[in-house]
């Protein structure tokens, strides 16, 4: 008999979560992602780009050490996992699961140092939005990447089992 641990709960420190609203009516809905006046969530502005995910594709691993990234998934679904690796962090080693996309609207903001990725998780193709606070530095990009499997303690596979 297989035996299931309960995933720990806890948010890694820095990390903010913000429900999004669809707002639908008869020619179509608009949602808000983020708004300049939401300072306490997005002080600075880097840049706006969609990152579109093939099913079952992996994009992962990589962090910054400048950039905050601000994620919302406005097609399809992702699972967004985050690592914290971090020496000084109270929530050092801890993993965290965000289920997004059009089931569950949400923007969740990713720390500095913070490792993250994303497996898309819907039949068909997902699209990411990110408002980063830095834009794209194609001289000197602020990424650190690692190989998505076998390099940080998380398994990529479905666990329905």
């Amino acid at each position: 008999m297989k035996t299931h641990t309960a995933p720990d709960t806890r948010r890694i420190a820095g990390v903010q979560v913000k429900q999004l609203r669809p707002i639908p009516d008869e020619r179509g809905w608009l949602m808000e992602i983020v708004r300049r006046d939401e300072t306490e969530l997005l002080p600075t502005f880097g840049q706006v780009y969609v990152s579109a995910t093939y099913p079952g594709v992996v994009k992962g691993w990589h962090y910054h050490k400048k950039q905050v990234d601000n994620f919302a998934c406005v097609a399809g679904m992702v699972k967004l996992v985050l690592v914290d690796t971090r020496e000084d962090s109270p929530t050092r080693d801890l993993v965290n699961e965000f289920f997004i996309g059009t089931r569950n609207p949400l923007l969740v903001q990713v720390p500095c140092l913070v490792y993250h990725g994303w497996k898309c998780v819907s039949p068909e193709p997902s699209l990411v939005v990110n408002v980063p606070t830095e834009p794209y530095d194609r001289e000197a990009p602020d990424e650190y990447r690692l190989e998505p499997h076998g390099t940080l303690p998380y398994d990529w596979t479905r666990k329905d089992g």
